[in-house]
């Protein structure tokens, strides 16, 4: 565990990895309409250079992850941060320089994409190293709290960028990639181990034994966490659009609405990361109430077109996000070994960003077939969420006297 006198810089460090990796897409998404203009592009088109980034991250993750297993979290992250900042760099002289700066752009955005990959998911896999018991709960409620925190200023930032020029924000990604790298390199101590890693073989044998005995609850979560995402982006998506097109919003304004339900989740998942501890049975019971809340609010938006009471339904699946994801996150970083922990939490941060991927074209496509079905189907895909999680994740009863480093695995019971 960190040294009691740097553990607040440590997690400080920490929770700024994730910050710096919503910032890839969240703060574009305020420019995008304006992106779509500037370079004569369709809506498909422009949807694809959240998906660009997002596709990249989804593939490249577990070979980061099992690398981070093999070597270390850092020798992973520091790298994974400077391509990402110089992917930033890349997307921003094709926005201003290059001919065919689509392509570019898209290409910029595939090596930021890839850069992702050894960020939020080796960051959760540190935490589970450096903390233990409910001190790692919180740490992940932090880490989850920071994700949000970057998606709630990321709009009002890319927003007030684009005040300068529209391709301003990717200019910005180097500037906040160095300022994480230097936390990591000065305030991260990694324990050193003396045992040596084990062979690919061996390896893959340890995972496949992991999603044996664990597959189905694993299953469940990670697409509980696929889906919390894919309605994020995919609903930030259709609001991007709506406002500047029926309501006539645009710059700073916009960005500061497209932050209110981002604000929602992060203040829930703050304070749920900091109660929940090591409390498996009220972690399942946040995890379905979230997602219930999450199908009841999308299905009421089908009644709501005015923004005020739109904005307070949407609310609702916010705080159910909020409840959600910290548990998940809780879940699936205790419930396997070291050695093994980067490779699972980087698939599940895979699955995340395939969530990512995917919300903006097919809201894109439900936006001009149904504006009720759009929220309906959304509302489904919750649902079945919850009833997955509801018969796959089984609680044990606690033991007595639980040690603060029993694993979540242990008291976990899968069918």
């Amino acid at each position: 565990m960190a040294k009691q006198k740097h553990k607040g810089m440590t997690i400080f460090a920490i929770s700024s990895i994730p910050l710096i990796l919503v910032l890839g897409n969240s703060m574009l998404i305020p420019i995008l309409p304006r992106m779509k203009t500037e370079l004569g592009i369709t809506q498909f088109q422009t949807s694809l250079v959240i998906s660009a980034f997002s596709i990249a991250a989804a593939i490249s993750i577990p070979v980061l992850g099992y690398l981070s297993d093999r070597f270390s979290r850092k020798a992973i992250i520091i790298p994974a941060l400077i391509l990402y900042g110089s992917g930033g760099l890349l997307a921003g002289a094709a926005s201003a320089w290059f001919d065919n700066s689509y392509t570019w752009i898209l290409a910029g955005r595939i090596a930021q994409g890839i850069g992702a990959a050894g960020t939020a998911p080796i960051a959760m896999a540190l935490t589970g190293d450096l903390f233990k018991g409910g001190e790692q709960s919180k740490v992940l409620g932090l880490v989850e709290a920071s994700n949000g925190f970057g998606k709630v200023i990321s709009p009002i930032i890319g927003s007030l960028l684009a005040l300068v020029f529209w391709y301003a924000a990717f200019f910005a990604f180097p500037l906040f990639c160095l300022v994480s790298v230097l936390l990591t390199i000065f305030f991260i101590k990694e324990k050193k181990t003396k045992k040596e890693p084990p062979p690919v073989g061996k390896y893959v044998k340890g995972l496949a034994s992991v999603f044996k005995t664990e597959g189905r609850w694993l299953f469940a979560a990670y697409l509980t966490g696929a889906i919390c995402l894919f309605t994020l982006f995919g609903i930030l998506f259709y609001i991007s659009d709506i406002l500047e097109k029926d309501y006539k919003i645009d710059g700073v304004i916009k960005g500061l609405i497209l932050a209110i339900p981002l604000l929602c989740m992060t203040t829930t998942s703050y304070f749920t990361g900091s109660k929940i501890g090591k409390n498996m049975r009220l972690m399942k019971t946040l995890i379905i109430l979230g997602l219930l809340l999450m199908t009841a609010s999308f299905a009421s938006l089908i009644f709501f077109k005015k923004l005020v009471p739109f904005f307070a339904v949407l609310a609702v699946s916010s705080i159910g996000t909020g409840l959600v994801l910290p548990c998940i996150n809780s879940f699936i970083t205790g419930s396997v070994p070291t050695d093994r922990r980067g490779f699972v939490t980087s698939l599940y941060g895979s699955v995340r960003f395939l969530g990512v991927a995917i919300g903006p074209p097919v809201f894109s496509s439900l936006m001009e077939w149904s504006r009720s079905g759009m929220f309906l189907v959304t509302a489904g895909l919750t649902l079945v969420c919850g009833i997955l999680c509801m018969f796959l994740i089984h609680v044990a009863k606690p033991k007595p006297k639980e040690s603060e480093n029993d694993s979540l695995f242990e008291k976990l019971q899968f069918t």
